[in-house]
């Protein structure tokens, strides 16, 4: 998941920071309900109670995940980014809603690889959030190599 923080991706519409490559998908029209509902759904929008592991059986049809984050302070969006990157979606995962500067680093390390938050960022703030800690302390979605290994050598 490494990239170079000096290039924040090219944004459509509302996303302002993205970190793929891939066409970007139009934004998730259905919920979580609708999707698990239909077989023709290729994004979905999960909210703060929804549960990310009934989407886990349909991974390979998905192309986008937002996550929305309705108002700070409300974690849950961290755990299904995870959850999803875990049982290994590789798909965009884009963070909408309330999403902080000082959020951004802590989403990119949960597997979020697209945002769009609600009010527009200030970039130079931005690059130094997904720049500011060099190196982490504990595994993540991201795959980041955590201190203790690097100091001892272990995977």
């Amino acid at each position: 998941m490494a990239s170079d923080i000096t290039d924040l991706g090219t944004s459509p519409d509302d996303v302002q920071f993205r970190f793929r490559d891939d066409e970007v998908a139009d934004h998730a029209q259905v919920t979580v309900d609708a999707f698990l509902e239909q077989s023709n759904a290729a994004a979905v929008r999960i909210e703060p109670g929804d549960d990310a592991r009934s989407l886990i059986p349909h991974l390979d049809r998905l192309r986008l995940v937002e996550v929305n984050f309705p108002v700070f302070g409300d974690g849950r969006g961290y755990s299904s980014a995870r959850i999803l990157r875990e049982a290994g979606y590789t798909g965009e995962l884009r963070a909408v809603g309330e999403v902080l500067i000082d959020q951004l680093l802590f989403m990119r390390r949960c597997g979020f690889d697209a945002f769009a938050p609600d009010k527009k960022l200030n970039e130079q703030d931005a690059q130094a959030a997904f720049a500011r800690w060099p190196h982490d302390y504990q595994h993540a979605a991201d795959n980041a190599r955590p201190i203790p290994a690097i100091r001892h050598g272990a995977a």
